[in-house]
Formats: C-alpha cells, sequence, structure tokens
C-alpha cells in the first residue's frame, strides 16, 4: 500500500524532536527521497516548526492529534510506514501511539528506557504487532544502541573469527562529554513515582529479564553491580553505570528474539571503567555510593522534588556548541568461551554528546533504516539488534557519527593495576 511519508518525526516542537528533524532535513533534504514530516498535539508550534525550516508549500505538512486520541493517531498512522517518536515519559504519552502502530501495522521506533512501560507494552500488544507486521521498537537512541548494537557487533566478529560466541561481554563506558536529557530525567523520574505507587513496579524493574519473552529461558545473569569492583579484564577499578538496568535488560531480550544463539549460559553485565591507578579503588567506591545515594534520593518523593528542581527539564537542551563539543567511548569485551587469547574487543563512538546530539542522529537513523532498508524481520515489540542488526550499523557509520571499531589489541585499554 502506498503511503504518503516514509516517517512522522512525532514530537517536533519538542527539544529532541526538533533535533531529529534537523537532522533528517540536513541528511535528506525537504524534496528529497525520503517523504517525512513533523507532528505533535500543537499545530501552531508545529507550524512555526514548520517555517524556521523555509519549508515551501506542500513541506512538512504538519500532523495534529493529541497524544491520547487513539483514533485522530490512527489517521495519522495509517498516512505513514515509519512513527518516529520522541513525545515522553513515554508511560504518560505514548501508549496509545503504540497501539495505533500495532494494530495499523506501521513501523515505530522510540527514545524510550522505561522498563515498567515497555513490559507493559509487550503484554498488551506484542501480539497485535506480530499479526500486523508492525515493527515496534524501543530504546532507540543512546540507551541503548550502543550497548544493543555493540552486543551484536562483538559477536559477529567473534563468530566469523573462530565459529563461536562469547560466553560473555562486558560493557565498559570509557570516555563522555554531555549529560542526560531532560526527557530522559522526566522518564527516570515518572518511573520512580509509579514505583512509589505500585511496589510490584520496584521488582519488575529490578528483573535482569524483566523484558524477556514470559516462557522464554532466564539466564545466568544477576542484579546489576551497585558497588565498586576491580575488573581484571580491564585491569581497573570500575562502578556502577547508571543505565545499565536499561540497557541490560534490552541485551538480554535480543538474544531471546534472536533465539538464544549465544547459548544458555551467555552473560552481560555494564559499568563505568574508573582510572585514577592507585586511587581507582577510592574514586570508583566514591562514584557508587553518589550514584546509590542519588537514586535513593530520587526514590523518596520529597527528596525527589527538590532534586527536580536541579536538573534538565524536558524541552530543555544544551546550545549546538555544546552538543557538537559532546562525544562519547564506550569498549566492549567479548570472551571467548575457551581461549582467552581470542577475546574480541570493539569500541563504540559518538561524535556528539549522548545525550541529545548522537542520540537524535541514532533515533533518526533508525527510523530511515526501519522505512527505506528493506528489513525482512516480522512484528512484533522487538529491539535495535534483533531488527535492524547489521543494517543500522553501516547507516550509523555512514551517516551518523556513531562507529563500532573491531580492535587488534589483546588487551583492553585500561587503568594501571591499582589493587
Amino acid at each position: 500500500m502506498d503511503k504518503t511519508f516514509d516517517v512522522v518525526v512525532w514530537g517536533a516542537t519538542g527539544f529532541t524532536g526538533r533535533l531529529v528533524a534537523e537532522y533528517l532535513a540536513d541528511r535528506y533534504g525537504l524534496d528529497g527521497e525520503l517523504k517525512w514530516t513533523i507532528g505533535g498535539r500543537n499545530g501552531q508550534k508545529l507550524e512555526s516548526v514548520r517555517q524556521a525550516f523555509k519549508a515551501g508549500v506542500g513541506q512538512l505538512p504538519p500532523q495534529v492529534a493529541d497524544s491520547h486520541d487513539l483514533e485522530a493517531l490512527r489517521a495519522i498512522v495509517r498516512q505513514t510506514r515509519v512513527m518516529c517518536t520522541t513525545v515522553g515519559p513515554y508511560a504518560r504519552y505514548g501508549s496509545e501511539l503504540v497501539q495505533a502502530c500495532a494494530e495499523e501495522g506501521v513501523d515505530y521506533c522510540d527514545l524510550t528506557g522505561e522498563v515498567h512501560w515497555m513490559h507493559d507494552m509487550i503484554l498488551r500488544h506484542d501480539a497485535s504487532a506480530a499479526a500486523s507486521g508492525a515493527r515496534i521498537v524501543h530504546t532507540c537512541g543512546f540507551d541503548s544502541i550502543p550497548s544493543d548494537l555493540g552486543v551484536f557487533y562483538v559477536q559477529r566478529a567473534m563468530a566469523e573469527a573462530h565459529g563461536v560466541y562469547a560466553a560473555e561481554v562486558k560493557y565498559r563506558a570509557l570516555d563522555f562529554k554531555g549529560g542526560f536529557s531532560g526527557g530522559t530525567v522526566a522518564s527516570m523520574l515518572d518511573m520512580l513515582e509509579r514505583a512509589e505507587q505500585d511496589p510490584s513496579l520496584e521488582q519488575l524493574i529490578s528483573d535482569p529479564y524483566a523484558l524477556d519473552p514470559q516462557d522464554g529461558a532466564r539466564g545466568l545473569d544477576g542484579p546489576d553491580s551497585n558497588t565498586a569492583f576491580y575488573d581484571a579484564d580491564f585491569k581497573a577499578w570500575a562502578a556502577p553505570f547508571v543505565m545499565a538496568g536499561i540497557n541490560t535488560r534490552v541485551v538480554r531480550r535480543s538474544h531471546a528474539l534472536m533465539g538464544y544463539p549465544y547459548g544458555a549460559d551467555f552473560r552481560y553485565n555494564e559499568a563505568t571503567l574508573i582510572r585514577g591507578g592507585v586511587l581507582g579503588a577510592t574514586i570508583a567506591a566514591s562514584v557508587s555510593v553518589g550514584t546509590a545515594g542519588v537514586l535513593a534520593a530520587m526514590a523518596f518523593a520529597p527528596t525527589r522534588n527538590l532534586l527536580a528542581r536541579w536538573l534538565p527539564s524536558p524541552g530543555e537542551g544544551p546550545s549546538q556548541t555544546a552538543r557538537e563539543a559532546g562525544f562519547f567511548k564506550i569498549a566492549l569485551l567479548g570472551k571467548h568461551p575457551e581461549t582467552r587469547a581470542k577475546d574480541v574487543l570493539i569500541y563504540v563512538r559518538g561524535d556528539r554528546d549522548p545525550g541529545y546530539g548522537s542520540t537524535a542522529k541514532m533515533l533518526a537513523e533508525s527510523a530511515v533504516c526501519l522505512a527505506r532498508d528493506g528489513i525482512n524481520v516480522g512484528g512484533g515489540i522487538a529491539t535495535p539488534a534483533s531488527t535492524m542488526g547489521a543494517a543500522l550499523v553501516d547507516r550509523l557509520h555512514q551517516n551518523a557519527g556513531v562507529t563500532f571499531e573491531l580492535t587488534s589489541r589483546t588487551e583492553p585499554e585500561g587503568a594501571p593495576d591499582a589493587r
């Protein structure tokens, strides 16, 4: 069936949504082969965005609907191949759009990191998406593309080099410049508020396999590390990584959806690598205590409300100069099941700040990948790796400044032994 649009950027009046639209305009133009437009709930604001792009007659026609108006959303969804949404917190504003896409057979991608909401969407709409052929792909930003595609890339390299898959993959955050987005903060606060009201959500969020199919096989991974530890593989101290509670669940869901190719005993974990020589242990411990303190404060309503005043709000973000000065660098180590000399190490790098610049480009390319790359994968509520895999890796390499580099180093880049 012919569609009016390849991609609709939903929430284009918000800070991140506008970045996605700007990227599409710069990379693909307003009248190029990619047919895309903008959408949201406020027609007047959308028209202002359209005019800022100096769009001509018929270019970027705004698609207007309230996020809770299911029938109005259906009318927009039926016109497009992919709905690309930045409207969060998704548990508040995203459920009807997922339903519309799942039932109408239209692909979808977003930036959510809300484990409880993704779990709910799987229960409610996975079956209808599978039946209609809709690929519903959550977590198409900094959480969780470097993690999910990073594991995919490591395992592909391991299989090509040695004919087996890694028994364990470690993700270690090495270097960052730039903060988390106001939308990410708002989603985290909303998730903690809901967990305070419904204690069962806390148990769900802490489950390492929270996003796996209900009838899936559970692996060997336990709770995420919340303390400092010495990582012998990287010869450095490590501290908890704040996004691990999202990324690890996505990686495990990918493994399940792909049919458990890495084996029933496959393990995956994430942490932040601490450099500091002999001071590494002290720094790692301080980071661990600080992270735990902030999370504890956010879990308690009075202190959560106080912290919210100091954290970035949705719609706010850094300047273009700050975004372009940002970057990230991550190492992923795939451990050979028998011979450590055959381990595989890759680096994932981004040329913009993780929370805004790189995230906007990753989401935009995910939408284009779904719309234009002829991916032969069935419908359902999926993940970046299980749906787009190599096609998205290639797009990010070519267009988005996000690279996956296989290194010939025999040992991971780390700090001097500081035990």
